[in-house]
């Protein structure tokens, strides 16, 4: 990360908030979240992690680093695991653009879904665990934590792939045509009925900070894409992960579940049912084709910005190209899902 921080108005910055004292502070990078800079800042035997909107020319809607505040703070002590806000500074004479400061966890990111290194019962607990956090943040009671202006209630597949399709179209690369036929089936088949919770839009385990040696979440992290939404759109997000392989993206489809100790996708579900009464099973193949299709518009959206020379990541063409794969694989979800109901 190329960005610096003007080390001293910082450091005047954090006195005047009693977050350190006379003693120097030291900054580094930290990797994780791809477009809000992340740094962790340690003074003396304190540290923090401070997250900034990035310089230059914006989206008005992107990089909103103060609903990430507004909503890990509205968490405390609710039985989602946040790190604890500490502060939200808007004056862009600090540092050059607004950003806040919240506590750093001292804990494990996982980021191999296969958890290399554990023991089968370990790797069981790791995915207990992520699953009963989950079916707590879709529990939120959002209005009881001052959430109801968070995002509009009702509606939310249809808008998110309103949303997607008009990405797609407004590329200047081809759209594939698994991603053209799911722009036209996903709106002719939303199920019936629907709800409104908190939901944190990329929830994964690389997006969790686990304790240093227990199987327990911590903080959880990475909230740009959370909203008020539909929770089986979140939860089935994470079903992905069996359907592909980990030569495509992130993901365990092809490996030995038993042997390894993770739990198979219908245990994963399960779980999740008996912990909220919702159950994601009945529409599953739906849940998923929206889920590839909105990952697969993700990475398109990526490759366009790598074709039109600003994408920031530099494996960016290549995270571009996994698009198509997605996509085929979330139609082959719609016609399983089609074929069950003829």
């Amino acid at each position: 990360m190329s960005v610096l921080l003007p080390l001293g108005a910082l450091a005047q910055y954090l006195r005047a908030q009693g977050l350190c004292g006379s003693e120097a502070i030291a900054i580094s990078a930290l990797s994780g979240g791809q477009s809000n800079p992340t740094f962790r800042i340690t003074a003396g035997t304190r540290s923090y992690v401070l997250r900034k909107k990035p310089p230059g020319q914006l989206l008005a809607s992107a990089h909103a680093i103060d609903r990430e505040y507004r909503v890990m703070s509205a968490l405390q002590g609710s039985d989602v695991p946040v790190p604890r806000m500490l502060t939200y500074c808007q004056d862009e004479q600090i540092i050059g653009t607004p950003f806040y400061l919240m506590e750093f966890l001292d804990g494990r990111v996982l980021v191999d879904q296969s958890l290399p290194g554990m023991e089968p019962a370990e790797r069981g607990e790791i995915y207990r665990e992520m699953n009963r956090v989950i079916a707590a943040l879709h529990s939120v009671d959002y209005q009881a934590v001052g959430l109801q202006s968070y995002g509009k209630p009702g509606n939310y597949f249809a808008r998110q792939i309103a949303r997607w399709t008009r990405q797609c179209r407004e590329s200047t690369l081809p759209v594939n045509d698994a991603m053209q036929r799911l722009i036209g089936w996903l709106p002719e088949h939303i199920p019936a009925g629907d709800e409104t919770t908190l939901v944190h839009g990329d929830y994964r385990l690389d997006n969790l900070v686990f304790h240093p040696t227990e199987p327990r979440v911590i903080g959880v992290l990475d909230w740009e894409l959370s909203t008020l939404g539909h929770p089986l759109a979140d939860f089935s997000y994470q079903s992905m992960s069996w359907h592909i392989p980990p030569s495509l993206w992130r993901g365990i489809n092809g490996l030995n579940l038993v042997s390894l100790g993770i739990p198979c996708e219908a245990e994963y579900i399960a779980q999740y049912a008996q912990a909220t009464g919702r159950d994601p099973a009945e529409h599953l193949d739906f849940y998923l084709a929206y889920n590839l299709f909105r990952m697969a518009a993700i990475l398109h959206g990526i490759a366009q910005r790598a074709a039109d020379g600003n994408a920031a990541a530099v494996d960016a063409v290549e995270t571009g190209r996994k698009a198509g794969p997605l996509a085929e694989l979330g139609w082959q979800c719609a016609l399983r899902h089609d074929a069950a109901r003829s």
